[in-house]
């Protein structure tokens, strides 16, 4: 079996990172009323804790879905999920561990098929960055690291998934605008969001004639607790999202409808692609 490198869960005391620690609260609530477009069907969103996966678990319960709620260690925030998803109506199981397991990966799925007896979208969102000047600096640890948790836990979870997901179901993968501009001090992180689009596209193909539509979403900078807990260096974090054309980081609920719009029957007729909410960045991509 493969080396398993444990997350920094203790790295400075910081990473991965509280939403319910920071001073300027990420906007994640739904801005619109629920249309059923999710009605009864059952959701695993990764890094659902916070963030942008907080934000897609709950739209996606506004819109009538269930939601798993995967997550590394953050359970306060992890529970202020989980209540928001079910003051919605609909029902949410919250699940910790380390999405670099195989095992894990595994164990979460069968556990959502225990709950809620089916599977209809995967949310891959859940990743980690570290920024280094040099690439020198990267330690080899980290780049195991780093692939671990952003692509080798995609592979990981949609393997366990795959017995569970039927014709009509779909999988959203989150890359990042990094893959398509670059990230000078973003080397590690950068190549595993190539690797995810790589893997959007590719399994797009592998999977269409099960029905079974892939898409992803490259964001550009959003505030979430990847960014102050360590996600970026501290000098940067007041000038974060000010070099994209609208001269501000985006908002978790800026995001969201790109994940739901990926998963429902809206975009039927869209496999392979790739979505970018990034403040108005052409990637041509």
């Amino acid at each position: 079996m493969a080396e398993i490198i444990e997350p920094p869960v203790h790295e400075g005391d910081q990473l991965p990172g509280h939403e319910s620690q920071m001073d300027q609260k990420p906007d994640w609530q739904p801005r619109y009323p629920g249309s059923g477009r999710l009605e009864g069907k059952v959701a695993i969103v990764t890094g659902a804790d916070s963030g942008i996966g907080r934000a897609v678990a709950a739209l996606y319960a506004r819109e009538g879905a269930d939601v798993a709620i995967l997550y590394l260690c953050e359970h306060d925030d992890a529970q202020d999920t989980k209540k928001f998803v079910e003051a919605e109506g609909r029902r949410a199981i919250a699940i910790p561990g380390d999405l670099g397991s195989k095992e894990f990966c595994e164990r979460a799925v069968q556990q959502v098929g225990d709950a809620f007896g089916r599977l209809d979208v995967l949310v891959n969102n859940a990743g980690e960055q570290h920024p280094d000047k040099e690439i020198t600096d990267i330690t080899e640890e980290q780049l195991k690291r780093t692939f671990q948790t952003n692509i080798f836990s995609m592979f990981f979870l949609t393997q366990a998934a795959m017995p569970h997901l039927k014709e009509g179901a779909a999988i959203v993968n989150c890359t990042s605008i990094t893959m398509y501009k670059g990230a000078p001090e973003l080397l590690d992180y950068s190549s595993t969001k190539g690797a995810i689009t790589a893997f959007t596209r590719s399994l797009s193909q592998n999977l269409v004639e099960k029905g079974i539509r892939v898409n992803a979403v490259a964001p550009g900078p959003i505030w979430t607790p990847l960014n102050p807990f360590g996600g970026q260096r501290p000098e940067k974090i007041p000038e974060f999202g000010k070099d994209t054309p609208m001269k501000r980081p985006g908002q978790p609920n800026e995001v969201a409808p790109s994940f739901l719009f990926l998963a429902c029957e809206d975009s039927s007729y869209m496999s392979g692609q790739v979505l970018h909410p990034n403040g108005g960045t052409i990637v041509n991509g």
